[in-house]
């Protein structure tokens, strides 16, 4: 997953997001930075029930249904899977390098690379960059 700031990035620079079942978003500003939330038909929780048995619920959106916040006062998070379609045809590859991952794009002005920790990462920093060149 990539890290919230290149997220915010990848937003100020024009990437939309339409939400979707099973996509990963930030909500910041409320005491909530250590937590990753997905888009999901319901939620599963573990319990510990009183003999000290685990049972898994099963929560549907009922309890929820009150409660919403904007998708603009979220941060979108996309996968790795989400970043390289993004990219579309301007992909060239994905190579594991001494210190993490390093993206080939392919554009009018030939081969470029973009490096990152994680694959996530460095496909983020090369959508980052096409974002901020094709305006």
């Amino acid at each position: 997953m990539i890290s919230i700031e290149l997220a915010k990035d990848l937003r100020a620079a024009g990437l939309v997001w339409k939400p979707s079942l099973f996509d990963f978003f930030h909500i910041p500003d409320r005491d909530l930075d250590d937590r990753k939330f997905v888009i999901a038909d319901m939620s599963i929780d573990i319990q510990i029930l009183a003999d000290g048995i685990g049972a898994i619920t099963f929560n549907g959106a009922v309890e929820w249904s009150l409660d919403y916040i904007l998708t603009q006062d979220v941060i979108w998070l996309p996968t790795e899977a989400q970043l390289r379609e993004l990219l579309a045809d301007r992909f060239g590859g994905l190579e594991r390098t001494e210190t993490g991952y390093q993206v080939s794009v392919n554009d009018e002005s030939g081969v470029r690379h973009f490096d990152g920790r994680s694959a996530p990462d460095a496909y983020g920093r090369a959508l980052l960059e096409v974002l901020q060149t094709h305006r």
